[in-house]
């Protein structure tokens, strides 16, 4: 984890999350009572499968940790809602998942301080609450009526088909026929890859189908590079990142991307950098602007984790930080509780939020 200082950094983050930190130790103990509450569970799944149980839990116990440390039900809200549908398109009763959700709010508020079970209690009650009315399908991101829908709907489906060649050769016939990059980014990859997602969450494909057509995607992007690296430049630079852990690094490649359309001068880090490494390249590239992406709601303490330790090893050093991903999305204000100074919900508008704050800098024209 970037939470895991490397030598030479300060310590910044102090308590560990009390959840997460014991999460092998509580989710063994909810599925414990799983089985002793469920014996047809043993019969079906016997003890290899206590272990698989026990490996899912750790799933809801770290989304759970999250959402209290960010005393934010609507996080944990949202993960049962995309459990519901997984769940449902594997055969596993919603009823089940509700009864697990109760096991392990009893479980973990029985083992926390006093303010923290009140979190637990809270994030788990809007889970339960919400949990009849969620939806046991996702609604498709390609779709006819969509801008360049068409478009994303061939691409997507040469995709599946593994037709790597195929999907790159229509992306770019349509810039040269006069597309623009933002369009094929906006209205092509992005509806795509969320669409691919879907299928995997509803069973259609498998995570294979999901790894080939994101490889595939960022494959053609690089083959775009030459038009958005042709752009005049607007003289400021920005530093991208994923946190540690995350898989999903495209949007912020795609964020990456509009900075440079946009004119400005980029470094894209990818996922898994260094702590000490992001804290050079924005000493290196004399950075404006650091952007950091997660995805899932998990991993929403690691971006806090990321950005007390960069501040802390830049002291004064001026530098404003944007956030992105879904949890930012879901919540408005999460940016303030990880330590940024601004979120945005897509790449236009990252573009014009770093903007703003660039203009705070000292020194700003």
């Amino acid at each position: 984890m970037l939470g895991t200082i490397q030598a030479g950094m300060r310590p910044v983050r102090p308590p560990p999350n009390p959840i997460a930190s014991r999460c092998d130790e509580l989710s063994r103990a909810v599925v414990a009572i799983q089985f002793e509450r469920w014996p047809a569970l043993y019969a079906r799944y016997g003890e290899a499968g206590r272990d698989k149980c026990a490996e899912d839990l750790r799933f809801h116990v770290l989304y759970l940790a999250e959402a209290v440390a960010a005393n934010s039900p609507a996080l944990f809200r949202e993960y049962v809602g995309w459990v519901k549908v997984l769940f449902a398109n594997i055969g596993i009763p919603v009823e089940e998942l509700g009864e697990s959700l109760e096991i392990l709010r009893d479980v973990i508020a029985a083992r926390v301080d006093g303010a923290t079970a009140e979190r637990v209690e809270a994030c788990v009650a809007a889970a339960l609450d919400g949990l009849p009315g969620m939806a046991v399908d996702v609604p498709r991101f390609v779709r006819d009526d969509a801008p360049h829908g068409d478009l994303a709907k061939t691409y997507l489906d040469r995709l599946l088909a593994g037709d790597r060649r195929g999907a790159t050769a229509l992306v770019l016939d349509r810039v040269e026929g006069g597309m623009a990059v933002a369009d094929v980014y906006l209205d092509v990859f992005q509806p795509t890859l969320r669409e691919v997602g879907r299928l995997w969450q509803t069973g259609a494909i498998s995570v294979a189908h999901e790894h080939f057509a994101t490889a595939a995607t960022q494959a053609v992007m690089a083959q775009l590079y030459p038009r958005i690296f042709a752009t005049e430049r607007c003289h400021r630079s920005m530093v991208a990142t994923c946190v540690s852990g995350e898989l999903h690094e495209v949007g912020i490649r795609m964020v990456a991307d509009f900075f440079e359309m946009s004119g400005w001068d980029t470094y894209y880090l990818g996922a898994n950098a260094p702590a000490r490494a992001i804290v050079q390249a924005v000493r290196e590239r004399n950075a404006h602007i650091l952007a950091v992406s997660a995805t899932i709601s998990a991993h929403v303490g690691t971006v806090t984790d990321l950005i007390a330790a960069v501040r802390a090893e830049l002291g004064d050093r001026p530098l404003r930080i944007l956030v992105g991903g879904y949890p930012f999305n879901l919540v408005p204000d999460l940016w303030k509780a990880v330590g940024a100074d601004a979120c945005a919900a897509t790449a236009a508008e990252a573009v014009t939020v770093a903007a703003a704050l660039a203009d705070t800098l000292p020194g700003a024209a």
